[in-house]
């Protein structure tokens, strides 16, 4: 049987670029839902490009272009969000992001992002502390976070 790579896709939106995978049931699963990529409204962090993102989530760098430490929080693993997230983002399904993590772990190269249950509490954990950023479903979306990056 013969295995096809997931096409690739991208679209501008308001000036930022927005990439993505098409990967079976990752839409459905999240409910086609539009997820936000947030920073803290006190972050100096204005905007964030996709491959910026997965470098921080993916652990690849530490930090935000600007130089400031960058902590990614993650939803919970067999989150829809997160699994959209990973797919629009990285081009990765669960599978292969729990075989990424289980390489950087035993390497030494790095540990995964810490967990947190859902939006709400992401929002909440990034707003206060401007070093964070995690991403929610653009409903959960309040004044204490701003986005940087729109995912639809």
């Amino acid at each position: 049987m013969r295995r096809l790579a997931a096409p690739l896709f991208a679209a501008t939106v308001s000036g930022a670029l927005l990439v993505g995978a098409s990967l079976p049931g990752a839409a459905a699963a999240a409910g086609n839902s539009e997820l936000v990529v947030v920073v803290s409204a006190r972050s100096p962090v204005v905007a964030l490009r996709p491959e910026q993102v997965a470098a921080i989530f993916l652990g690849q760098t530490l930090r935000f272009p600007d130089g400031v430490e960058a902590v990614p929080l993650d939803q919970r693993v067999g989150s829809p969000l997160r699994d959209d997230f990973y797919a629009r983002v990285a081009g990765k399904t669960p599978a292969l992001l729990k075989a990424y993590w289980s390489k950087m772990v035993f390497t030494g190269r790095g540990q995964p992002p810490a967990e947190v249950a859902d939006s709400a509490a992401v929002r909440r954990r990034v707003a206060d502390s401007p070093e964070s950023i995690g991403y929610i479903d653009r409903s959960a979306l309040d004044a204490s976070v701003r986005p940087v990056l729109v995912l639809q």
